[in-house]
């Protein structure tokens, strides 16, 4: 009851910034349906940190300690995209009134953690063409569903190189299946 009273749905245009570094960020987001990426900028260039799909928690990465400052995050939509947004003063008042909503969020941040050491590997993965395989062996999300200047971002590639690699494994998987 205390959830579906205080967590509010909201719709999010394509392309429309969800928070921005401007924001305090005081809520959590889950996606309920859409796509949502997180990057940052770095001398006018956007870096992808990741990329949703739906179905899952997000927001901008703060100091735990430090609830009062802003993060260099932005979190922008890739399409039309629903969420539920759920104030982080509703998270730690269900942490209060009901202590099993701790042992749920330890198992979101674990995922969440899981998910972020992946990337950090991936980031560090030297060979452009390794990193791009890895990430089609992680199926963190549908590579075909997101721009492709999101995914050279992510990857950490110009967008010529991602086509290159990507026009390599497209010939090399159309000789395996013939």
């Amino acid at each position: 009851m205390e959830i579906t009273a205080n967590a509010i749905p909201v719709l999010v245009p394509k392309n429309k910034y969800i928070i921005s570094p401007i924001d305090h960020n005081a809520a959590v987001f889950f996606v309920i349906k859409g796509m949502v990426r997180g990057f940052i900028k770095d001398d006018n260039k956007e870096i992808t940190t990741w990329i949703s799909m739906g179905n899952e928690f997000i927001g901008a990465i703060q100091h735990p300690l430090d609830q009062k400052s802003s993060s260099i995050e932005y979190l922008q939509t890739l399409e039309d995209t629903e969420l539920v947004v759920i104030s982080r003063a509703l998270i730690n008042k269900l942490y209060h009134i009901h202590p099993e909503t701790n042992v749920i969020g330890r198992k979101i941040l674990a995922l969440q953690y899981h998910a972020a050491s992946e990337r950090s590997i991936l980031a560090r993965i030297p060979s452009a063409e390794r990193r791009y395989e890895k990430l089609l062996a992680l199926n963190a999300f549908d590579i075909n569903k997101v721009p492709l200047r999101c995914v050279a971002s992510y990857l950490g590639i110009r967008l010529e190189t991602l086509s290159r690699i990507r026009s390599k494994f497209s010939l090399r998987n159309s000789v395996n299946v013939g």
